[in-house]
């Protein structure tokens, strides 16, 4: 019942946001909505490989901007429609993860991190030096005036978005209740002790990787359209990578419902930050909410409804 209550939850939201942009007449209400729900995927996928198996990945702005730039890329040579160039995005992601998890999955704690971060460093060095994709000068994209059933293209972006979140959402709940979350969750817990158990650790691992990297895949695709000017410095923006981390820890990296509060309240809080003052103080907040919650809650905010939960079940008892 779980998914299905989150997709009419996901529904209600998109009827809300579509009902409110109607009257208020705001394109940029749309475009708020998706940055969110843009997070929800990113914080999701990240939570795969860093929550459910405890190897944190420093590399998420590589996957999300090897998504937009594939988008780049098929956008300058066959010029396919949006919702085809989401799952080839995501599949190239998917099977980068499964090399990158290859190639570092032996290294454990933070050297695995390291090697994350370096990937994301050679896969903008790359880019930077590819001109066909516009180099260190970027490229423009232009997005289509008109979209089928959609009074304009930003109201299309949140839709798809949202769409790709409740997939991404549905994904990590699979995952969490399924013979492959409980091998990842031996992992996090004693990789030794699993190993020795039987459990193909190693197999199970570039599930995880490829999984991640497929959802953070889908999250950059649409990137390119949503900005219209794409550079190295805004997709491998130091954001991307410090908000997929922070979101999990602050929501929760113990359940899949956690990512998704996390992404909901920081999401929202650094777009009425944006707003009001400025977008320099988005990275900030997360350096205050990330101290106080690794003070006071440290499993996050799920963490934290369960130790109260439990601490009035043992009074009524």
């Amino acid at each position: 019942m779980a998914p299905l209550r989150f997709f009419g939850v996901a529904l209600g939201t998109a009827v809300a946001v579509f009902a409110a942009g109607a009257f208020v007449h705001n394109e940029y209400l749309y475009l708020a909505a998706y940055t969110v729900a843009q997070y929800i995927v990113l914080a999701t996928a990240w939570n795969i490989l860093g929550g459910y198996t405890g190897y944190v990945n420093f590399g998420a702005a590589g996957f999300f901007a090897t998504g937009a730039y594939t988008s780049v890329f098929l956008h300058k040579t066959v010029a396919l429609p949006l919702f085809l160039m989401i799952p080839i995005a995501g599949l190239i992601c998917a099977v980068l993860g499964l090399a990158m998890g290859y190639l570092t999955l032996r290294l454990r704690g933070v050297f695995f991190a390291i090697a994350t971060l370096a990937m994301a460093i050679v896969l903008h060095t790359l880019v930077v030096n590819w001109s066909f994709v516009g180099g260190a000068r970027g490229a423009y994209i232009i997005r289509p005036r008109e979209v089928m059933l959609f009074a304009g293209y930003s109201q299309y972006l949140f839709a798809t978005m949202l769409a790709l979140a409740a997939i991404a959402v549905s994904v990590a709940r699979w995952v969490e209740h399924s013979r492959l979350g409980r091998g990842l969750a031996a992992i996090r817990d004693d990789e030794t002790a699993a190993e020795c158990s039987g459990v193909p650790t190693l197999r199970l691992k570039l599930v995880a990787t490829s999984l991640s990297g497929l959802l953070m895949g889908f999250a950059g695709a649409p990137f390119p359209y949503y900005v219209g000017y794409v550079d190295p410095a805004g997709a491998f923006n130091l954001a991307y990578g410090v908000n997929s981390i922070a979101m999990p820890l602050i929501g929760g990296m113990s359940s899949w419902v956690g990512p998704l509060i996390g992404a909901v309240l920081l999401g929202t809080l650094q777009q009425v930050l944006t707003v009001t003052i400025s977008s320099a103080v988005n990275l900030l907040l997360v350096g205050v909410l990330l101290v106080t919650f690794v003070t006071v809650a440290p499993n996050g905010i799920v963490g934290l409804f369960d130790k109260l939960r439990r601490k009035r079940g043992g009074r009524d008892g």
